[in-house]
């Protein structure tokens, strides 16, 4: 297993780097924020650079990189706290797409998320919570020539923003893995609620489907198909994992603002920073953020290479970024002191976000009890 980045991985990193910090200022997502503006000139920026495309197949139109490059992405932007609907779509719709539907279908979708003609999201958790394909209550008939939905989607990220959503139903009358499907449903078929979240940068939203009616075309792989519930389960654990490294972004851009301030902010003549007790809090933080990027790109190398160990890598890589940001969420505000507290300084910006992160897709409890389940314990 390569756990080293390539040259070519590295230079996409870079440009990434260097247009977000053009593209995607802090003081666009402050702006989300205080007005609820709707970053699309940051959308059509990433689409003509081809970032929508960028996991989607060669064959669908795509240009075929992998869950490491995703993971890559990820990490950069939550540096930059980027708002929008890129990351759900990469990693997510995209995802769950590729891993469920016919060939047909993905050519269909996935083309039109390569061109940067759709965003999308996954919809699955509902109000117990889980994330898990077996505990969805949300309901969905075949008929002759529909699907027809009925239930209610919980926190979906950018949920009422996006053009298409991948919902996870299940056959009336069936329980576990069995009758659970895919289903793409339109955005403007349901009934949306926008959700007053923690992180005002990050769009959330209920989503009711009242006898929402879609074609046939629509269900992924086919209705009754057997193996969605195992593709889902796939694709959430992608979207776990660059849900992880997003976190891992955001940890380390606190991380680096506050190491600035420690440098400059001074008491007694000296700077802070040279004060053991504060040496000792960068420790620990830098420990424990090189824990959380290392989980998070083993997770995402066990995934690119479909490697057994998957799915406890990504419980793994979610757990520590959850470690990760309550740790550095809180010494970052109190290295910062009082200033760290106030509206007007940015530091609460990337708290929210990080923090926002650690139930979407399972906390860390949960996932340390799905590792404990996994290892018979």
């Amino acid at each position: 297993m390569e756990l080293d980045f390539t040259t070519d991985q590295e230079e996409l990193r870079d440009s990434i780097r260097a247009v977000l910090a053009r593209e995607s200022p802090v003081a666009l997502a402050r702006r989300v924020v205080e007005s609820d503006e709707r970053p699309t000139e940051l959308w059509k920026t990433m689409a003509e650079l081809g970032w929508p495309a960028l996991t989607v197949p060669e064959e669908d139109g795509g240009i075929g990189l992998g869950m490491i490059e995703a993971g890559i992405l990820a990490e950069e932007l939550g540096r930059v706290i980027a708002p929008g609907a890129l990351l759900p779509t990469v990693t997510q719709f995209v995802a769950a797409v590729a891993e469920t539907a016919t060939p047909e279908q993905r050519a269909r979708l996935l083309g039109r998320v390569a061109a940067g003609e759709i965003q999308g999201s996954l919809a699955i958790a509902e109000r117990s919570g889980s994330f898990d394909p077996a505990a969805v209550h949300t309901t969905v008939v075949f008929e002759e020539n529909a699907a027809v939905l009925d239930g209610e989607k919980r926190f979906v990220m950018e949920g009422d923003a996006v053009d298409e959503l991948v919902v996870v139903a299940r056959v009336a009358g069936t329980s576990g893995d069995d009758g659970v499907s895919a289903v793409v449903v339109p955005v403007s078929a349901t009934r949306t609620t926008p959700v007053r979240a923690f992180d005002g940068s990050r769009r959330l939203a209920h989503v009711r489907l009242d006898g929402v009616r879609v074609g046939l075309d629509r269900v992924l792989g086919g209705a009754g198909t057997a193996s969605v519930p195992s593709g889902l389960r796939r694709a959430i654990e992608a979207s776990t994992v660059a849900l992880a490294l997003e976190m891992v972004g955001t940890a380390q851009t606190i991380f680096d603002i506050t190491l600035d301030y420690a440098k400059q902010r001074e008491q007694f003549g000296v700077p802070i920073g040279s004060f053991q007790a504060i040496k000792h809090k960068f420790a620990d933080m830098m420990i424990s953020l090189e824990r959380a990027r290392s989980t998070g790109y083993f997770a995402a190398v066990t995934i690119a290479e479909d490697d057994p160990r998957r799915a406890t890598a990504t419980s793994v890589a979610k757990a520590a970024a959850g470690d990760c940001q309550r740790l550095l969420a809180k010494e970052g505000i109190q290295i910062h002191g009082g200033i760290g507290f106030t509206w007007e300084h940015d530091m609460h910006l990337y708290v929210k976000r990080m923090k926002s992160g650690e139930p979407l897709f399972g906390t860390s409890s949960a996932h340390r009890a799905q590792i404990a389940e996994q290892l018979g314990v």
